[in-house]
């Protein structure tokens, strides 16, 4: 019954009430997923989706954030999913290894924009596909299943895709199942993009691929195509598919009770996810002793190896985490434009304090935060391990500071004004008559 228990639960959900706080923090990630998607539109991974998808044609029913463009909402989905994720700005689950934002908002928004989707609806969905989702890649196995070289980002990202689409939609119990069935059958993911330096393929697999497949998955339903009414559970189905680390019933563990976007980080940095506890230690540490990169004779930084291995010597400035720690020395802060500044790699000050920076993997907990030493050319040595990031559930941002992100990503692309009236639409969506008001502002 886990295909018919999640099936009614994303069919009845445009008619039930989110609480006030699980409301008011979808919004917040609405928001911070938008600002991601349109600073996206310049960075590699964005202007690449950007030149694919004008040469597709298509009826123009959703618009292509940042360039104005119009096309069918599976290629606005999958264009505004890889801008979502053309870097490390947007959202991630940690218990799924996931980061549901990049794939459940784009596929969203697109199938809203297309339908005249009420502002409350759209909340309700993107709610919806962070709680199907995030729990489907926990039943999958979450980092033991990306372990064994399945993109469980790819996968969440599908299954919440397709959720928050068909709630949109208004799918009854028997076509949401067969939404998930088609689903089931596209999902794929491997972390072979692991080894892709640029970023591109990363964004594809984790925002552009799953956000474009959900909607697919959901329009099929719609025009009708039958599927298989339990594509879930039993033998043949997707988790016998993948039995060695399945725990089938993790995928309705507390649904309707327990709400996954509140277990969902929020990054204050806009760098890999593996850094954040890093560079809060680091700003700590400055903080409380009040030293300059000119004092720092050595930092050793202790990571999971998993960790380790996303953010060590990588040639993208967001995700070298000794790069980073430069800069945060330097600066004193990190803003979206000097943590993506490739042509500070060459800064000879930033070179200094890098070459500084020692990052030492461990096999620890895979999902354990940094610990930062660091040691001053007078001797003295400190160390930190900030053990709630701030952005992470237990340590959240509020909206003051997520709106200052959002505007930090949004006013170099869209202008002040039209960000400010964007984040205003965004906080106050569910009394928003048409979340399509946004999209021409965001265009």
């Amino acid at each position: 019954m886990l295909t018919r228990t999640i099936a009614d639960h994303i069919a009845t959900s445009a008619g039930r009430d989110l609480p006030p706080d699980v409301a008011a923090k979808t919004a917040l990630h609405l928001l911070d997923t938008v600002a991601a998607m349109v600073s996206g539109s310049r960075l590699s991974a964005g202007r690449a989706a950007i030149r694919f998808i004008e040469t597709q044609g298509g009826a123009p029913r959703a618009t292509v954030m940042g360039c104005g463009v119009r096309t069918t909402v599976a290629d606005a989905a999958h264009a505004n999913g890889m801008m979502a994720h053309a870097d490390e700005t947007d959202d991630s689950h940690a218990p799924s290894l996931t980061h549901p934002g990049c794939a459940v908002v784009p596929a969203a928004l697109a199938f809203a924009e297309a339908t005249d989707c009420p502002g409350p609806v759209l909340l309700r969905a993107v709610a919806t596909g962070y709680d199907v989702g995030t729990r489907i890649s926990m039943a999958l196995g979450g980092g033991r299943f990306f372990d064994r070289h399945h993109s469980s980002h790819a996968f969440g990202g599908l299954f919440g895709a397709t959720a928050a689409c068909a709630v949109v939609a208004g799918l009854d119990t028997a076509r949401v199942a067969h939404a998930i069935a088609y689903a089931v059958q596209m999902a794929s993911g491997n972390t072979c993009w692991r080894r892709d330096p640029n970023h591109v393929e990363k964004a594809f697999i984790f925002g552009g691929m799953p956000a474009r497949n959900g909607v697919l998955a959901v329009a099929m339903a719609e025009a009708g195509f039958g599927g298989s009414p339990e594509p879930l559970e039993g033998t043949p189905g997707l988790f016998a598919a993948f039995p060695d680390d399945a725990r089938p019933e993790l995928a309705i563990e507390d649904l309707g009770q327990r709400f996954e976007i509140m277990r969902t980080s929020i990054k204050k940095w806009c760098v890999g996810s593996p850094m954040q506890s890093a560079l809060d230690s680091l700003e700590g540490l400055v903080r409380e002793h009040g030293f300059d990169g000119d004092a720092v004779a050595e930092i050793v930084v202790e990571l999971p190896r998993r960790r380790a291995a996303v953010v060590q010597n990588r040639t993208s400035p967001d995700l070298n985490i000794a790069h980073q720690m430069a800069v945060l020395l330097i600066d004193g802060t990190l803003t979206f434009a000097t943590t993506h500044d490739a042509g500070r790699l060459g800064d000879p000050d930033a070179f200094r304090l890098r070459e500084r920076v020692r990052v030492v993997p461990h096999d620890g907990d895979p999902a354990g935060q940094a610990v930062v030493r660091v040691r001053l050319t007078d001797g003295r040595t400190f160390q930190r391990q900030t053990l709630h990031v701030r952005g992470t559930p237990g340590n959240p941002m509020n909206p003051e500071e997520v709106v200052a992100k959002a505007r930090d990503l949004l006013d170099p692309v869209i202008g002040p004004k039209h960000a400010t009236a964007a984040c205003d639409i965004i906080l106050g969506m569910a009394a928003v008559e048409r979340a399509s008001d946004l999209i021409s502002i965001l265009a």
